[in-house]
């Protein structure tokens, strides 16, 4: 098939996609309810499957696996964005109605941005050799820093991005439904959801950071490697929505993710090294998929209690790699009943 033409019905495909969430999903149920989330999900992962047999019939063995591995560690990376993305909407108290369209928002600003992120990665490989060795060790930097600093919770009071945007600009006190901006006595004015959704494309663009160079580790085939990632990205709302509820199960999960950039990254120097794929992508894609699946096991084991209700009673919220806050030290607890 004609590489233009390929391009031209994918993103036909995908903007039908969009506007089936944001006409039909979007109209009948606006919240978004765990049921139909878990639905959408499923859908975006069949979709995603139905793609790679046809990359596999098409295309051949090497691109299906190299799909596969693509999209399954940029699904994988996509739930740690999740569990940021909550973390923000508690701190910021986002109504639930107001999530939704901060996430639609979301996901258009991330597939142009990493579009132009994958386009320039990929013609600086082609354009420098040695600079997979770069991104080989970037990603193992970025694996060791993950695991290092996985008990570091973000502090959203002392965040830049709000300090810089309430400085400059003129910001409403209370969210106005759901509005980024609002006119009073002539003037515009920013309301908290706008600087809520600059927030969230900038940590999608510091995640795109490790998952962009991840990826081009598996595969230099521009198709291949952001077909994976719109894949990946489209059904992130969904998965939002899907697990939110369920999020404090997977505390050490990203163990299991940083240990996964630290292979790919190791991937991609020895078979750069040797000029050949000494490490398969099919080696890749099981080693991926066994950590993966190993730590979210291992998580849903070891916090198999509280559940999410009584963890939010108890103010308890945490993503992946912060403390587990279950118990209070008995100092704490005899203030607390005093």
């Amino acid at each position: 098939m004609n590489t233009l033409l390929l391009w031209v019905l994918f993103h036909v495909f995908i903007l039908a996609l969009l506007l089936f969430d944001l006409g039909v999903i979007q109209r009948r149920d606006g919240d978004m309810s765990v049921r139909t989330a878990l639905w959408c999900s499923l859908g975006y992962i069949a979709l995603a499957l139905l793609f790679a047999a046809g990359v596999f019939h098409f295309e051949g063995s090497q691109a299906g696996y190299e799909f596969l591995t693509g999209y399954f560690i940029e699904k994988s990376l996509s739930i740690d964005n999740i569990f940021v993305f909550l973390l923000i909407f508690l701190h910021f108290s986002v109504p639930r109605h107001a999530q939704r369209k901060i996430l639609f928002f979301g996901v258009l600003g991330a597939l142009g941005m990493r579009a132009a992120m994958i386009f320039a990665g990929a013609a600086a490989i082609s354009a420098f050799h040695w600079l997979l060795y770069v991104f080989g060790a970037f990603l193992i930097a970025s694996g060791v820093k993950m695991l290092v600093a996985i008990d570091q919770e973000p502090d959203m009071s002392r965040n830049r991005i709000v300090r810089f945007m309430r400085s400059r600009f003129r910001v409403t006190e209370e969210y106005e439904g759901e509005k980024f901006w609002v006119r009073r006595d002539g003037l515009w004015y920013m309301t908290p959801m706008f600087i809520v959704l600059v927030i969230v494309e900038v940590s999608d663009v510091i995640f795109a950071l490790d998952s962009i160079p991840a990826i081009l580790a598996i595969s230099h085939d521009t198709f291949i490697v952001y077909s994976s990632n719109v894949f990946a990205i489209l059904g992130l709302r969904a998965l939002f929505f899907a697990i939110s509820e369920v999020v404090h199960r997977f505390h050490y999960l990203k163990y299991g993710l940083s240990l996964v950039l630290v292979l790919v990254g190791v991937k991609m120097l020895v078979n750069t090294w040797f000029g050949t794929k000494v490490i398969s992508t099919e080696l890749a894609l099981f080693m991926t998929a066994g950590l993966i699946a190993a730590s979210m096991l291992y998580s849903v084991y070891r916090t198999r209690r509280p559940s999410a209700q009584e963890a939010r009673k108890a103010g308890r919220w945490w993503i992946p790699g912060t403390p587990a806050k279950e118990e209070q030290a008995p100092a704490e607890q005899n203030e607390t009943t005093k």
